[in-house]
């Protein structure tokens, strides 16, 4: 997932998309209790400044009479404040694995599921680890690893499912490379291609650490060099290793770019500069917006897949408790699960997100189906022309192909530091 540099092209990020579409109508829905509303609450939202939307906290207090206040950090100033200052906002929008930095303090409530409408309905793929009945990759932080608690004040992770969740999940996707398929001219199934010295000075890898030395380790492993017994926690010589096929590659030649910046990434691609890269969703969409052909490839090997939630503070209580539950109530009760799943996400509560859908976007973007119109964004913008079929299918064939999960490792400083040397070389 990315950081607070993913920018889209109209201004938002992929999770200004996500998360930001929070706080919106369905908590009509879900129906407010006079209560709260005369108490004219608000709620400190922490999370990445990409993430947060004037309009949506507008829309939320319209319906809701509960007021929005953004509390905007970079990510890792997320996890930072969250182990620091736990007094500083009332819900945290974060990612899971920044959870294992986060609830050894002791500074996160856990979630009474027994208060969410909608808990039993979340997603099998963040409960037990499954896509259709069958489980699928957990390198990495998987969500089913941390998402349990022991207790409203734990501070460990259960085993098996509880009461109490660590976070509701908002957004989660599978990434995998993007290609220009009009450039290369054959079929791309494996991420060993991102070093194929065919594609030398066209490639291009995504400069985030954390993630990009993942997509590395997908390519390591395509490649057939090594083999990972946790591509989301290796050790200092997996780390070694996969840093030194990435030294070697860029002093051949084999990268165009290493990108921190979205809009960098759609220019690359857009310009034919470079022709297969690590890619997000939303950024191989606006390169299609400008009428060029990009797909987001699927590969043999699988995805790597991230995942988002809201938290609470141990501190919260009463009114602002409330206001909080309630919102995440609402957040589950399907118009932001629609809304999120018209922009190539997914939602927690697939039902609900159904629900609110037009049969013809719900076959497109969760049945891998060919569309019967026109596919367009929340506002308005044509993503996919009648015909067109969602690149990797279903939500099945995605989320049931997910090879690994982002994750911060145990080395995560001595991996930063060597990361740092490829970028340097």
């Amino acid at each position: 997932m990315p950081d607070s540099t993913d920018i889209q092209h109209d201004g938002l990020s992929r999770r200004s998309l996500l998360q930001g579409t929070a706080g919106l109508a369905g908590i009509l829905a879900s129906g407010l209790s006079p209560a709260i509303a005369q108490e004219k609450i608000t709620l400190r939202y922490l999370g990445t400044a990409v993430n947060q939307d004037k309009a949506i906290a507008e829309k939320f207090e319209k319906d809701t009479g509960i007021k929005i206040q953004y509390v905007a950090v970079t990510t890792d100033d997320v996890t930072k404040r969250a182990v620091t200052a736990p007094n500083s906002f009332d819900l945290i929008d974060t990612e899971y694995f920044s959870l294992k930095k986060i609830v050894p303090t002791g500074n996160l409530k856990g979630i009474d599921t027994k208060k969410i409408k909608n808990a039993d309905k979340i997603t099998s793929l963040f409960t037990t680890g499954t896509v259709a009945g069958k489980a699928v990759g957990d390198q990495g932080t998987a969500p089913k690893k941390v998402i349990f608690l022991e207790g409203e004040k734990s501070k460990v992770f259960a085993k098996s499912p509880t009461q109490f969740m660590s976070l509701i999940p908002t957004v989660y996707n599978a990434d995998t490379l993007g290609i220009r398929p009009d450039l290369i001219k054959r079929p791309i199934s494996s991420w060993a291609e991102m070093l194929n010295p065919e594609f030398k000075g066209k490639t291009a890898i995504l400069n985030i650490p954390s993630i990009g030395i993942m997509d590395a380790a997908m390519v390591v492993e395509a490649m057939g060099i090594h083999k990972y017994a946790d591509k989301g926690n290796m050790t200092k010589a997996e780390i070694d290793l996969t840093i030194k096929t990435l030294i070697e590659a860029k002093k051949a030649g084999q990268f165009r770019a290493l990108w921190k910046d979205f809009n960098e990434s759609v220019n690359l691609m857009a310009s034919g500069e470079v022709v297969i890269q690590s890619m997000w969703s939303p950024a191989v969409t606006a390169v299609r917006t400008k009428g060029i052909d990009c797909v987001f490839q699927p590969l043999k090997e699988g995805y790597r897949a991230w995942a988002a939630g809201f938290g609470l503070p141990t501190t919260l209580s009463g009114r602002k408790l409330d206001g909080a539950y309630e919102f995440i109530n609402w957040f589950l009760d399907g118009w932001a699960g629609a809304y999120l799943n018209r922009q190539g996400y997914y939602s927690a509560v697939l039902e609900t997100a159904k629900a609110k859908m037009e049969p013809y976007e719900w076959a497109y973007w969760m049945e891998g189906k060919e569309a019967t119109q026109d596919i367009k964004s929340p506002n308005g913008d044509l993503l996919a022309k009648k015909g067109a079929k969602r690149d990797g299918g279903s939500y099945e064939q995605r989320m049931g192909g997910i090879a690994c999960w982002n994750a911060v490792m145990d080395e995560n400083e001595y991996m930063v530091r060597k990361w740092n040397e490829f970028v340097a070389a």
